[in-house]
């Protein structure tokens, strides 16, 4: 029989939207969608120097997303009602994703956001039960939505 989400799940869920509207964390995400790009180690530390507002926004949300995904993870969450409201989670792995192996290495800690890929992982799997194309649609979107914050850059730049 399948976990059936709880009140408390629920709960739980909104807890967390409540968070994602705080100001500090709102920036972060802000910063996160329109401005993080990198893909190593070294693309991070220029982009995201110590002691910076990038630096800190990223670990800011990075680690509210772990911590969220932490809740699936060891079952205090429901999954699937999760999964149906935290597309959030995704897209800040699908930006993520390229850097954390080698930040794993670089931190010596193989556990660095591993809650956050886990369920990442099973975003994709309960996306593509729907649709077998709803993930390759998803990454084409931020592909998309980059290349038009790109060029929103540019134009202000000129």
């Amino acid at each position: 029989m399948a976990n059936v989400a709880t009140y408390e799940d629920a709960n739980l869920i909104l807890r967390l939207y409540e968070l994602r509207r705080e100001e500090k964390l709102r920036k972060a995400r802000a910063w996160f969608g329109q401005s993080f790009t990198a893909n190593t180690v070294e693309q991070f530390q220029a982009e995201c120097p110590p002691g910076s507002d990038a630096d800190a926004y990223f670990r800011m949300l990075v680690t509210y997303w772990d911590m969220a995904a932490s809740f699936v993870t060891s079952g205090v969450l429901n999954r699937d009602l999760f999964l149906e409201s935290g597309r959030e989670l995704l897209y800040v792995w699908e930006k993520a994703k390229f850097l954390v192996p080698a930040w794993r290495d670089y931190v010596g800690d193989p556990n660095f956001l591993s809650s956050l890929e886990k369920v990442a992982q099973a975003a994709i799997a309960f996306m593509n039960r729907a649709n077998p194309n709803a993930y390759d649609t998803f990454k084409a979107s931020m592909l998309k939505r980059a290349e038009a914050a790109d060029q929103a850059k540019a134009s202000a730049q000129s």
